[in-house]
């Protein structure tokens, strides 16, 4: 009989999936249709497409392991499952946290003003560096993933065994050796850096804000707006970060147990990270809320029986991005 907890675990992570899955797909297809019609990706275009691609791994990933571990748990906990499905996870969730560094730094870079000659040129820059940094991150969440394979391990005792052992006693585990460096590596840095990167941008802006002031001009500066909206994006992703990485730590060292409100709790964080990251970069870019804003009427319309032709999705698309420029 399946419990109460894992049907609406199950609905629940459905329905983000569903979430996460479109909204995803509307950050990749968006940049990629442009990138179709010959036209050159931006930087911080580049590293929303890379973001996207690891969420909707993630968000796969996640479904086919927490089915697995809900419906056929015996299967899900044998040493290589269990080992192969935590280097798969923690894959695309490195890989989105640095690439959230890419961007909050990206961003950082072009709205903050230095002085320092290092920081200086490496503005000027940053542009040719994204792929690198890009590559670069997915190696780095490789190197620390893939040792999870070979981390896991069982505690068994004579004790135990002896008093017929519970099955939540003998589920395999991650050594604290591999956990903590790779938590640091994967998790801790990224966080200490978007952190870094949003109060850089806070101080910036506030300084702007001032200097603006007492210049008494009110004119709308789309510069200035587009600052602010970066400005928001990133303190957005720093918020939804903290509560993911609480979450996690959280989880990891069995803080509550399975079924409580806590544990709930937490597991509800992990599953809307995917879908609320997405929709923090499509508030944030005005094509991407262009397209969206596109997906909605043509889907009421399409619920309306009033467009017969599918032809006038790329049609709308197309007219989205050109008054997105």
């Amino acid at each position: 009989m399946v419990s109460a907890f894992i049907l609406t675990s199950m609905a629940i992570l459905g329905f983000t999936t569903i979430l996460g899955t479109f909204t995803n797909c509307v950050i990749v297809s968006v940049n990629l249709v442009e990138k179709v019609k010959g036209k050159n990706l931006g930087s911080s275009d580049l590293i929303l497409v890379t973001l996207g691609l690891s969420n909707i791994t993630f968000q796969f990933v996640m479904v086919a392991n927490d089915f697995l571990s809900l419906l056929w748990s015996d299967l899900y906990y044998s040493d290589e499952v269990y080992a192969t499905f935590n280097a798969l996870l923690f894959l695309p969730v490195y890989a989105s946290f640095w690439f959230t560094v890419c961007l909050c730094v990206y961003y950082c870079l072009q709205i903050v003003i230095f002085t320092n000659p290092f920081l200086v040129r490496l503005k000027s820059q940053i542009s040719k560096l994204v792929p690198c940094l890009l590559v670069t991150t997915v190696l780095i969440s490789v190197a620390i993933s893939v040792p999870a394979i070979w981390s896991t391990y069982r505690e068994f005792s004579t004790e135990s065994i002896l008093v017929n052992q519970s099955f939540e006693s003998n589920v395999p585990k991650l050594k604290i050796s591999y956990l903590l460096p790779s938590n640091i590596i994967g998790c801790s840095i990224p966080l200490f850096l978007v952190g870094i990167a949003n109060g850089l941008i806070i101080k910036s802006l506030a300084t702007n804000k001032r200097n603006l002031e007492n210049i008494t001009s009110k004119t709308i500066n789309p510069r200035a707006e587009a600052r602010e909206r970066a400005a928001r994006t990133v303190g957005w992703l720093l918020v939804l970060y903290l509560l993911f990485y609480t979450s996690e730590i959280m989880m990891f060292v069995d803080l509550f147990p399975p079924g409580s409100i806590g544990f709930c709790i937490c597991l509800m964080v992990i599953y809307i990270y995917s879908p609320a990251q997405s929709v923090i970069l499509i508030l944030g870019s005005p094509k991407l809320k262009k397209a969206m804003y596109v997906f909605f009427q043509l889907f009421q319309h399409w619920n309306n029986k009033k467009i017969d032709n599918p032809k006038i999705l790329f049609i709308k698309l197309q007219i989205a991005n050109f008054n997105c420029k």
